[in-house]
């Protein structure tokens, strides 16, 4: 099992920044690629940003360049600056990871996902 937990959520105004971080733990494991989701009220979950275990990055288009997405492969942690924020970023942003596990005599690969944490943006 690989533990994924989120800080950095909170309530800012329009044109205010803020950074999200969210730190992997487990036993044997590599992570895979990363990425924030986000899911506002009513709405599906929708993908944020993702990062490679190499460093490419893709955005959804709402928040190409506002956002930055980045990790530190050795330390297993995650973040994201975000800057100007508009209300409609408010919502629950969630990390996500590609995670292999390694077990004697054989390896898993799944998916794990944070517990949540809120951003709410006022106008």
């Amino acid at each position: 099992q690989v533990q994924l937990v989120e800080s950095g959520g909170g309530l800012v105004q329009a044109g205010g920044s803020l950074r999200l971080s969210c730190a992997a733990s487990g036993r044997t494991f590599s992570i895979n690629a990363m990425g924030w989701y986000r899911q506002a009220p009513g709405k599906q979950r929708e993908l944020v940003a993702r990062i490679s275990s190499g460093g490419l990055t893709n955005y959804a288009d709402s928040v190409k360049g506002r956002f930055t997405i980045s990790r530190d492969n050795a330390k297993n942690t995650l973040d994201l600056q975000m800057n100007s924020l508009q209300p409609e970023d408010t919502a629950i942003y969630y990390c996500n990871a590609d995670v292999t596990e390694y077990y004697i005599g054989y390896r898993d690969r799944r998916d794990y996902w944070g517990q949540g944490t809120q951003v709410t943006v006022s106008s």
